[in-house]
């Protein structure tokens, strides 16, 4: 298993957030680099783990597991968990778990144009077998579009501006790296060390926007909630780990309605009602695991409870 793929942000309370039975049937949505999985299949005795991933890249890291017999890799987004599910027969799960954080491993490699650290190919795509890139969407679409996905997906005040500036670079030569993706949001040539912590800010939300647009993460999460609730036997666990706002308030009122849209509905007795018990609100990283893992400084921790 590669080390460096990924850290697991709040790994020990994700687990035990599971309430994992040695016979109980899992679901991690993130395989990335195992640490979850990993530490769930060394609980589990004659029940099964079922992982999502649509990096193929991560398969890597399930040959060396504890209990790896318990385990089917699925290369494919977790989107189509009710898919997958009802593919392998299975009817009910007692827990699923997902990390939606970006895996070290895409944000280290150059190739996968995940970070302006590295100047690479602007691509973006978890899954590389197929699908628009980072670099179709900034070369192809209009001015308008690309405002609505940099104020949408990064909240972005400025997104208009932005935008403006990206459609003008391209018009003189077409923006394909992330060197060029830089140079025209920020308009000049600067070393990561020469951003101000405005520009770093800036281009880090522009990344995060164009990101959740390849992928369509947000689409995705409400998709795979979905079938969670579904899918999750009483007494199941559904357990989040979520990294910027846009994807937390869709937990967090998913979490608390039972419903992707949040609308909280109640009895005559004005009691919610809901298909879930709260079990954990919103855990974030202790200073110490922040200064041992500094990208666990966004992470936040939900747990809810199928009722």
């Amino acid at each position: 298993m590669t080390e460096t793929y990924h850290i697991p942000a709040l790994l020990q309370p994700a687990i035990s957030g599971l309430n994992l039975r040695p016979d109980g049937t899992y679901v991690d949505v993130t395989f990335g680099g195992a640490g979850h999985s990993g530490a769930i299949l060394q609980s589990l005795a004659s029940g099964h783990l079922y992982a999502f991933d649509r990096d193929i890249d991560a398969f890597q890291n399930a040959r060396q597991l504890t209990n790896a017999s318990l385990l089917t890799f699925i290369h494919s987004d977790f989107r189509y968990l009710q898919n997958w599910m009802d593919f392998y027969g299975v009817t009910q799960i007692d827990g699923l778990l997902a990390d939606l954080g970006v895996s070290f491993h895409h944000f280290d490699t150059a190739s996968r144009g995940f970070s302006f650290r590295l100047d690479g190919p602007l691509d973006m795509r978890m899954n590389r077998c197929g699908g628009k890139t980072a670099a179709d969407i900034v070369n192809a679409y209009t001015e308008e579009e690309l405002a609505r996905v940099l104020f949408v997906y990064g909240e972005l005040k400025n997104s208009r501006l932005l935008s403006k500036r990206l459609v003008q670079a391209r018009q003189q030569s077409p923006v394909l790296t992330t060197e060029d993706l830089a140079r025209a949001i920020t308009g000049k040539t600067l070393s990561i060390d020469d951003l101000s912590p405005q520009q770093k800010k800036e281009l880090t939300l522009v990344f995060q926007a164009l990101r959740i647009e390849v992928n369509d993460e947000l689409g995705s999460l409400r998709e795979m909630l979905q079938a969670a609730l579904q899918m999750l036997a009483p007494k199941g666990r559904l357990v989040i780990l979520t990294y910027h706002s846009l994807e937390d308030r869709i937990v967090k009122n998913f979490m608390r309605s039972g419903n992707i849209d949040g609308n909280i509905q109640k009895d005559f007795y004005g009691n919610i009602l809901t298909p879930f018990r709260l079990i954990e609100k919103g855990l974030t990283a202790s200073e110490e695991e922040v200064m041992n893992n500094p990208r666990a400084r966004s992470a936040k921790l939900r747990i809810a409870e199928k009722i």
